[in-house]
């Protein structure tokens, strides 16, 4: 596999305090962890529809994106602050909560579909499907009809814990991605797990 360049990470959430501590914001929870770790502050920029700063990372400027059009609709913002900037989508990251994959588990990973997800599902409308994913697990509630309600509430306090153990697993593996690519990344996160 090419070595990937990445120049952009868009955290996936939903807007409003009344979210802010749900799974469903576990890309929100990444992004804010990135920008407190590299001295980023976030702005609205209404051009985008979405909170932005821009961090150096191994050198390299990274933008780091959390769009606010809900959940469901991330995929226009992502796809502006890819076309203003001139990036493409093999350049973009996404984080994002994943029922699919136990609390504790985070996955990295290049392509693919939704899986279910409906922020995924918009950014591939928008931007096609040939970018990375970073898959930060929440837990299955255990019946298909209670997803959306697990997802938009708080966590239990060690499902929360085993989400930020997450989310600190990925960002130091960050430097990572940047310096040697996808696979060394994908290979110091994933040994982690085991």
């Amino acid at each position: 596999m090419p070595m990937t360049h990445l120049s952009i990470i868009a955290g996936l959430g939903n807007p409003e305090e009344q979210h802010a501590r749900t799974l469903h914001n576990a890309g929100f929870w990444f992004v804010d962890a990135l920008a407190r770790k590299y001295g980023g502050a976030f702005r609205y920029e209404k051009k985008f529809d979405a909170d932005c700063c821009r961090v150096n990372i191994g050198g390299n400027a990274i933008w780091l994106v959390k769009p606010q059009s809900y959940m469901n609709l991330s995929g226009a913002p992502v796809r502006g602050v890819l076309d203003y900037y001139g990036l493409k989508p093999e350049e973009l990251l996404v984080a994002h909560d994943e029922i699919d994959l136990p609390p504790g588990t985070v996955r990295l990973k290049q392509g693919g579909g939704h899986g279910g997800h409906n922020g995924i599902r918009d950014i591939i409308r928008h931007c096609g499907a040939d970018f990375m994913r970073l898959r930060l697990g929440v837990g299955h509630p255990g019946d298909k009809s209670q997803v959306t309600a697990y997802v938009l509430k708080r966590g239990s306090s060690e499902v929360e814990a085993a989400v930020e153990r997450n989310i600190d697993d990925a960002v130091a593996v960050i430097p990572v991605l940047v310096g040697d690519g996808l696979n060394a990344a994908m290979k110091q996160l994933h040994t982690k797990d085991e």
